[in-house]
């Protein structure tokens, strides 16, 4: 199955008024479930509306919060107000995405799976230079020497508190799994020179975070699926497999699956990873190499016999003018058998 909610939205007469509508929402992604014959109910990977929620708390709208950043340290006052845990409305969109949820709930064959953005992902999209940042707190230097590192500091905190208020409601509308997804923590933002020397921005901006956000999982009983389809270093991939457990572990097509498994304890599922960030190029990606990447890959993970889902990398987006050439790829890929 691919993570395909956005391709049948784009069915809609009208996408953006079903993505901030519970119900049509709900069908939507019942749809998809429907059209790849998958329990597993995926909704949008909307990444944006956390930050949207976050800096409403603030007076920032919608409009303004995607090209909001901060650029010098947050007063105490406003940081309080982003990290409270009281209740705030929520934006349109996470208002249809937990309507949504409730409505997949109610169907008895299809499992409900929420939606969010990771914690580090979520604080490096609230800068306007995180890689600075993060770059200076891999040599040592702390937030009380750096008024960059300040910010990210408090960014992160104030992202960590955003993405829990997220998984609350998510669970409190019936999802029973829940796929963060934090593209950020990869090699483009976490120097692998300065992990290897011995900093611990992975650890300190990464897996703490995470590891909070997985004991709140743990306590309601909620599944972890975690997506990172950044460029990463097999310590990172141990990491994540072993430490956070995830049930489902979806990585991007950077990586070997097959040599992936020897780095993930057997009982977590491996996701994807077809190159589907391409699949819109004939050029870049010919239905063939799709076809022959598939085999590849099912071939190679039943050799190794880890559990696995064959799926995208990430989610595949609509692309106006290239949906049929998606599209057919998408059904090759569905359409592949593994090797004799």
């Amino acid at each position: 199955m691919p993570v395909g909610a956005d391709l049948i939205l784009h069915e809609e007469p009208d996408p953006e008024v079903s993505r901030n509508s519970g119900a049509a929402l709900g069908r939507v992604i019942e749809r998809t479930a429907r059209r790849w014959n998958s329990p597993l109910a995926i909704p949008l990977m909307d990444l944006r509306l956390e930050k949207i929620d976050l800096l409403a708390r603030i007076g920032i709208s919608a409009r303004d919060a995607e090209k909001h950043h901060f650029t010098t340290p947050i007063d105490e006052s406003e940081l309080t107000a982003l990290c409270s845990e009281l209740p705030a409305p929520f934006c349109t969109g996470s208002t249809a995405r937990d309507e949504a949820l409730t409505y997949i709930a109610s169907i008895p064959d299809l499992f409900p799976i929420g939606m969010a953005i990771g914690p580090f992902s979520l604080a490096t999209r609230l800068m306007a230079d995180p890689i600075a940042a993060t770059a200076q707190a891999g040599k040592g230097i702390g937030p009380d020497d750096s008024a960059d590192v300040a910010v990210l500091s408090q960014c992160l905190r104030a992202a960590e508190s955003a993405v829990l208020r997220s998984l609350r409601s998510q669970i409190a509308h019936g999802a029973r799994a829940i796929m963060i997804c934090e593209p950020a923590a990869c090699t483009a933002f976490l120097s692998p020179r300065q992990l290897r020397t011995g900093s611990d921005i992975f650890e300190r901006f990464v897996m703490q975070p995470h590891l909070r956000l997985k004991a709140a999982l743990d306590a309601a009983r909620c599944d972890l699926i975690f997506h990172d389809c950044g460029e990463l270093i097999d310590p990172m991939v141990e990491a994540f497999a072993h430490r956070l457990h995830p049930v489902i572990l979806s990585l991007g097509s950077s990586r070997k699956l097959w040599l992936d498994a020897r780095l993930v304890p057997p009982d977590v599922v491996l996701y994807g990873n077809l190159p589907t960030k391409s699949f819109y190029s004939d050029s870049a990606m010919p239905v063939e190499e799709v076809v022959r990447r598939t085999v590849e890959l099912l071939a190679n993970m039943k050799a190794c016999a880890h559990p696995h889902i064959l799926g995208s990398e990430c989610d595949v987006l609509n692309v106006p003018n290239a949906r049929t050439t998606i599209l057919n790829k998408i059904d090759a890929m569905m359409s592949c058998a593994p090797a004799a």
